[in-house]
Formats: C-alpha cells, sequence, structure tokens
C-alpha cells in the first residue's frame, strides 16, 4: 500500500488525507466522536422507490442485480464506482462508499475507510504477522481472522468501518533487508499459502454459511514479485523485478494461487512495480489471464494506491494518462486505489481508447463484491450481524487470543542447559534491561490500529517477579549505550532479560535495511550487560527480520535467546508466559537468519531464487540458499525433547500411464501434471509423535521432501505441518497425506509443474525416509 511516505509525486488526494486524518485525532482527543448509521444502499426509509429497483432485491441472485445496477447508470456514474471513494447516485439510493479499509493483525487505522471513535476507541491488536505464522498453526490463522471480521462488522454497524479490507499481505519473504517482511507469512510459498488461504476463510466466511455471502471482503497483495521498497537509491514506484518463469510460478505466485482457489478471496490487489517489463496494474496476462482466467477469481481487482498514476508519471509505461486509463482497465483492473482512473477513464473512451463495456465489466466485478458482503441488502441492522455493536470488540476472549497467538509464535533460539524457564519463585530480583523492554507501540509493527490496550515486556516480567528496569539505549537507535546503570542493575539481579531489535524507525514500507546487525550500540550494551550479570541473562530479539546476532549466539555468558517479531498488543504477557515457563515455546522461524555478510555481497535487487555457480550467487532462502546461516527456515526450541517414529510411508510410489506414453519408450526424469495417470494419486504419512520431557507443550511438526536434482529443484521444501498438543511422556500419532502431483512436484525451467522422477526423501527432524517415484 502507498501512502506512508513522503515522494513529491503523490496526488494532493493523500495531504487532503493526512489533514482528516489529523483533525479527526484532534477532535478524538477533546471531545471523541459518537457512532454514526453504517453506510448501505437500497435504504427504504430515505427513499421508498428503491424497493422496485431490482439490484435491491435480496430474492435476485447476483448477476441479475448487478446488472440491473449497471443499466441504471451514465457513463459518469459508473466511472465513479472505479475508484476507492466510490461516487454516491442519490437518484438510485447509492451513497458514497470507501472501499479502503485495512486489518492487517487486526481492525487498522490505516485507510480512510476505519477509524476508532470514544464508541469503539480500540480493537483488538494480534501479533505482527510473521509471528503469528512461526505458529504455524492454521487453526490459529482463521481464528484470528474469524475474530478481526467480527470487531470489523461491528463497528461497521456503528458507522465507524467498510466492510471491505485490504489484507492479507502474502509476498514472499525472500530478502531480510524488506521493511515489509514483517507484513507476510515469511519465505516458504506454502506456509504463504496456509496462511493466506486461513487467514482469507475467518475474514470472509459467512456464519449462516451461504457461498454468496461475504462477513467482510478480504484482499491478497500485493501481486506479484514485490519485495523491494527502498535500497540504496531503488525504489518499488520504478523497480523492474526481472524474474524467471520458474522463479514466478514455483515461489512467488503459489500465495497468490491459494488465496483464489483455495480461501475464494474477494479481492486481489497488484503492485507497484514492473516484472519482466510491464507494470502488473497494466498487465493483461497476469490480470485477467491468471487471476481471472486460470484461478477463477470471483470478485474484483485492485491496484495499489496511485500505482496507476505511477506507471504513467514515473515509469513512463504510456504516452497520455488516457492510455494508462485504458491500458490498467484492459489488462483487467477493476478498481483504482486513488483517483486516477476518475479522471482520466472518460476521456479514453471518448478517444476511443476503452469501450464503455470494459468499463461495465469491472463495476459489475465491484458491485458483485459489495452485493455479497449486503451492501444492496438495506438495514444492516436487521441482516445477519446486525446485533454486533461495541461490547463484541475488544472481548476478554478476543484479547486472550492475541497473547495465545504471541505465545505460540515466539521462536527459542538458544537455551543453554537448566537457563529456562526461570522460576518465579526462585528469582527474587529480575533486571529487565534494552531500548524494546518498556515499548508499546513498537509491538504492535505496521498496518496497526489503536489496541485494547497494552502489555509491555517490563510489565509482564513484572506480574510475576520484583524488576529493576534499566533502558540502556534511550530508543533503538542507540547512538550512545548507558551502561553503568544497566550493568549495575545486572550485577545485583538474579536473572537478566535484555530486549533489543528494531523498530519502524529502521524497517518499515518504503524503508528497507542495509545492515543486518542490532542497530547502533546495542550489541556492546548486550555484550557488557552479559559479562556483568550474575545469574542468566535471556536475550529477547524484538524486530520484524532476522538479525545478525553470531556475537551473542557464540556468546557463552548469554544462556537464551528468544525472538518475538513485534507481538501484538500482549506481547510483553506473552513473552513473560515463556520465560518462566507458564507456556512451552513451540514456535519455528519463518525465514532464514543471515549474516552481515550476505547483505555485503548480494544485490537485494537479484529476484532469482536459485543460486548461479558461476557469479557465486547464493540463491535465497532454505529452499536454494548455499551459503552459512545463523538460523534457517524451521529453527526453534522447546523446554521438552520430542521423539518422532516413523510408522508407515512408501518405499516405492507408481505413476501409472496410458499405453504408448512417451515415457515408456524413452527415460524420462519427470512427467507433467496434466497426465490424467496424475489424478487423485496420494498416500499416508504416519509419524508417532512423544514428548519425552516433564513439561506439558504443544510441538510444531514439519515434514520436509528432497526431491531428484531435476530441473534445478529445491534442496527441500516444506510438504506440510501440524502442531500437536502432548503433556508429559505423551504420545500422539500425527498423520499427513501427500498428493503425489501437487506436493512431489516440481516447477521446470519453463514455468511447467511437473512430478519428479526417482529418489525422494522425506525429513521430519532428524528422521529422514526414502521412496522411490516411478512410472
Amino acid at each position: 500500500m502507498a501512502f506512508r511516505e513522503n515522494r513529491a509525486a503523490k496526488s494532493s488526494v493523500f495531504s487532503l488525507f493526512l489533514l482528516l486524518q489529523l483533525l479527526s485525532l484532534f477532535c478524538f482527543s477533546f471531545k471523541g466522536i459518537s457512532a454514526q448509521s453504517p453506510v448501505f444502499a437500497c435504504d427504504v426509509s430515505k427513499n421508498p422507490n428503491v424497493s422496485t429497483f431490482g439490484f435491491c432485491n435480496p430474492s435476485l441472485d447476483i448477476a441479475a442485480r448487478v446488472g440491473d445496477l449497471v443499466n441504471r447508470l451514465t457513463l459518469q456514474e459508473k466511472i465513479g464506482f472505479l475508484v476507492n471513494k466510490a461516487g454516491s447516485v442519490s437518484r438510485l439510493g447509492i451513497p458514497s462508499y470507501e472501499w479502503w479499509s485495512e486489518a492487517l493483525h487486526g481492525v487498522s487505522y490505516v485507510g480512510p475507510g476505519t477509524r476508532f471513535s470514544n464508541v469503539v476507541p480500540g480493537a483488538t491488536s494480534f501479533p505482527q504477522v510473521l509471528l503469528t505464522a512461526a505458529s504455524f498453526n492454521t487453526t490459529l490463522f482463521e481464528a484470528i481472522g474469524k475474530v478481526v471480521s467480527t470487531e470489523a462488522r461491528a463497528m461497521y454497524n456503528l458507522g465507524l468501518a467498510g466492510l471491505t479490507y485490504w489484507s492479507p499481505n502474502v509476498n514472499i519473504f525472500r530478502d531480510p533487508r524488506w521493511g515489509r517482511g514483517q507484513e507476510t507469512p515469511g519465505e516458504d510459498p506454502m506456509l504463504s499459502s496456509k496462511y493466506g488461504s486461513g487467514y482469507v476463510r475467518g475474514l470472509q466466511q459467512s456464519d449462516d454459511k451461504d457461498p454468496n455471502r461475504l462477513k467482510v471482503a478480504a484482499c491478497c497483495k500485493h501481486y506479484t514479485a514485490y519485495d523491494v521498497d527502498a535500497w540504496k537509491g531503488v525504489d518499488r514506484y520504478h523497480f523492474n523485478a526481472v524474474v524467471t518463469k520458474q522463479d514466478l510460478d514455483d515461489t512467488y505466485q503459489p500465495p497468490f494461487k491459494s488465496c483464489v482457489v483455495d480461501g475464494n478471496v474477494a479481492s486481489v490487489m497488484c503492485s507497484y512495480n514492473q516484472v519482466n517489463g510491464i507494470p502488473t496494474c497494466a498487465d493483461p496476462d497476469l490480470l485477467a489471464g491468471v487471476i481471472r482466467g486460470e484461478w477463477q477469481l470471483n470478485g474484483y481487482i485492485v491496484s495499489d494506491c496511485d500505482s496507476v498514476d505511477v506507471f504513467y508519471n514515473n515509469q513512463r509505461y504510456t504516452k497520455t494518462p488516457e492510455e494508462a486509463a485504458a491500458k490498467a482497465i484492459l489488462a483487467g483492473l477493476d478498481l483504482n486505489c486513488g483517483s486516477f482512473l476518475g479522471q482520466h477513464t472518460e476521456a479514453a473512451v471518448k478517444g476511443g481508447l476503452l469501450n464503455e463495456s470494459a468499463i461495465n465489466k469491472a463495476i459489475s466485478n465491484n458491485f458483485a463484491t459489495l452485493i455479497r458482503l449486503g451492501f444492496f441488502d438495506g438495514d444492516p441492522n436487521k441482516q445477519l450481524y446486525g446485533k454486533l455493536r461495541a461490547k463484541d470488540v475488544c472481548t476478554p476472549g478476543n484479547q486472550e487470543l492475541a497473547r495465545e497467538a504471541a505465545r505460540q509464535g515466539i521462536v527459542l533460539l538458544k537455551n543453554s542447559a537448566g537457563s529456562l524457564p526461570l522460576s518465579p519463585t526462585a528469582i527474587k530480583s529480575l533486571a529487565v534491561i534494552g531500548p524494546n523492554a518498556n515499548v508499546t507501540k513498537t509491538m504492535i509493527g505496521n498496518y496497526e490500529g489503536t489496541p485494547c490496550k497494552y502489555t509491555t515486556t517490563l510489565q509482564g516480567l513484572t506480574a510475576s517477579v520484583p524488576t529493576v528496569y534499566q533502558p540502556g539505549c534511550p530508543n533503538v537507535a542507540c547512538g550512545s549505550a548507558q551502561l553503568d546503570d544497566a550493568k549495575k542493575a545486572a550485577t545485583q539481579a538474579d536473572a537478566t532479560v535484555i530486549v533489543v531489535g528494531d523498530d519502524q524507525s529502521v524497517e518499515a514500507e518504503s524503508r528497507d535495511r542495509i545492515d543486518l546487525h542490532l542497530p547502533g550500540q546495542q550489541a556492546l550494551l548486550v555484550t557488557e550487560v552479559a559479562k556483568a550479570s550474575k545469574g542468566p541473562v535471556i536475550l529477547v530479539i524484538m524486530s520484524g527480520g532476522g538479525m545478525d546476532i553470531s556475537f551473542a549466539k557464540g556468546d557463552d555468558r548469554i544462556s537464551s535467546i528468544l525472538w518475538v517479531g513485534y507481538p501484538g498488543e500482549a506481547g510483553g504477557a506473552a513473552i513473560a508466559d515463556v520465560i518462566f515457563g507458564y507456556f512451552n515455546p513451540s514456535g519455528r522461524l519463518p525465514m532464514t537468519w543471515y549474516p552481515q555478510s550476505f547483505a555485503d555481497k548480494v544485490p537485494m535487487t537479484n529476484m532469482n531464487m536459485r543460486p548461479d555457480p558461476s557469479t557465486g550467487y547464493p540463491g535465497r532462502t532454505y529452499r536454494f540458499y548455499t551459503g552459512e546461516t545463523l538460523y534457517t527456515f524451521g529453527d526453534g526450541l522447546s523446554y521438552s525433547q520430542f521423539n518422532h517414529h516413523l510408522v508407515r510411508a512408501p518405499k516405492l510410489v507408481s505413476i501409472p500411464l496410458e499405453e504408448g506414453h512417451i515415457c515408456h519408450s524413452e527415460k524420462c526424469k519427470s512427467i507433467d501434471l496434466l497426465e490424467r495417470s496424475c489424478e487423485n494419486l496420494a498416500f499416508d504419512i504416519h509419524l508417532r509423535v512423544k514428548n519425552m520431557g516433564r513439561m506439558k507443550g504443544s510441538h510444531t511438526v514439519l515434514l520436509f521432501s528432497t526431491p531428484p536434482s531435476v530441473h534445478n529443484s529445491p534442496k527441500k521444501h516444506l510438504l506440510g505441518f501440524e502442531k500437536v498438543f502432548l503433556t508429559a511422556q505423551m504420545e500422539e500419532l500425527v498423520q499427513f497425506k501427500v498428493d503425489v502431483c501437487k506436493d512431489l512436484s516440481v516447477v521446470d525451467e519453463l514455468g511447467t509443474r511437473k512430478v519428479a522422477l526417482g529418489s525422494h526423501v522425506l525429513h521430519v527432524g532428524s528422521l529422514k525416509h526414502s521412496f522411490n517415484v516411478r512410472i
């Protein structure tokens, strides 16, 4: 999304929006703003004639209602429905509707469609997405979505929110320097796909299970190959992502496909960047061809904010603004975040660049979405969610889920024998040190809303034991560490917790990192405090990406390391739960942690996933990267030891081919997925998992596969994951169903998915099992 940075070329719309937001905040702080009526069409109390309109008749099917509405509109009125601040048509009982609301990890105040007031002063703020993804818990992904959509509907009923939310972000976290990696589910296409489709289902699925209804409308963004914001003079408004067909279909596209095919998402947002020389929002192959055609999107395609303006004014992709408007709509764009299509589409029609029928098609997709949301069904108070109000926001249950989500995501990276958990009875005093130890807003990351309340790390720890707090640095920049007081506190305490890391001043939208080290003198603070501490030292990293903390990993005086992401409103309570053993950590890293040498040598702008030995390029992510790492995808410790025992797995998988198939007479290294013989071919993997420890807890079971070395395939890739809860010494059977065609396939050099023939190796922890796939 745009509008979070200073850019001279941005439209004046945003300047006005910022002014209005500031004025709103000023008003809130002095007198508050009461609830208003929700925005909806077909209000018979205001215009009795609307009851005669077909588009206001819920008994008609969606296509008939859309057709009736489109036929009643003039060209100018139609164009008013191509932009996020949609126009009103009073003669038809249609008010202006604001499409832009956000709900990345809770209802957000980013975007003009949603705001807080004295009636609803805050909403539940869950952990930033990357930490939630670290839970590897699909049930949790969906549960969070359900809570967010309930709170969103409650706020809509009070006139404080919209129905269309431009979330989630399912871009692949390809490079640790990306400032927006915090918003994503991580670097793995399979995890990102499961997160995206799960969160979308939680947001969208109607309580009455009607597939033609939406609770709220989600949007998967930013399509596609978008993960450079501002790095060494390269910005997202000018960047051309040069991507091979193999990498596009193997890495960048799967989460978006899953959103549409598995999650039935209502919207996809195209990104600012170009892909192989064509702006994504002007590419008919990517929009009409793939999203609408191959994946059969049931919904609308929206531009990132001002991206049509960007490809005209910044990228100079077209000679005239009318041509830019025509190209975007003809490519398959339905809605423009911004005003560009509102300003230039009529001229494009009059100039012969665009037919009115193309506009009809675009707004029909938009109207169909609003109909599924009940926008044209009259008073929302008389509909399915009509009773939701402020009492349904920030409920104790919702806030407890935020705490549970943070607990499940926190990753234990290092734990010397006997260090954690700390005993809340044995510890008489605890030193709490570091620039992130008592922060509030830092904990919720970006695309945030006002939380119900905050529990800082200091507050969470103090609830269990007496604490002495010294920040050591005034902020994360830590230009000059204040060592004396911090060291003194550590020498006097039974244990020390140091909370360091980043915040939005270091990594954010339009702000990519150069350096993977802890900012400023944070490392000096950690090292010196660790030297002075008389008890165990627990280092807590609060960040949206991996850090080069090799100094701490190898320091015996630092007994434990936790990565806590940006843990949300209840982050401090969750951190304390893990440190004191009220909760057994089970989170796993959703991204690789690289050394600084990676950032020194590898350009952020190289989009290739696979390594290139001829140039020394090491590749990206755990699937392809060949260099050194600090920690890798899937790393994470527990207070218990879990053993795996393979109970059932095949030694041989045979794929029957039709008689006369070429692979009967020639040696094939793979077969095309389109083969009929590949349909409905699957097998089961059964594992016994036992908790060998004395502490109950969840265990994240990750099933990986190493395919044969064909088509430059990944070193290994994730096939599935399960979260299993086990009490001490308990054993449970965990089952995976492996779809041969889907799960054992690789993408070849031309972007075609194929089943690799030969020896495959399954991995679960240290357990390995080989089997052959043959024809």
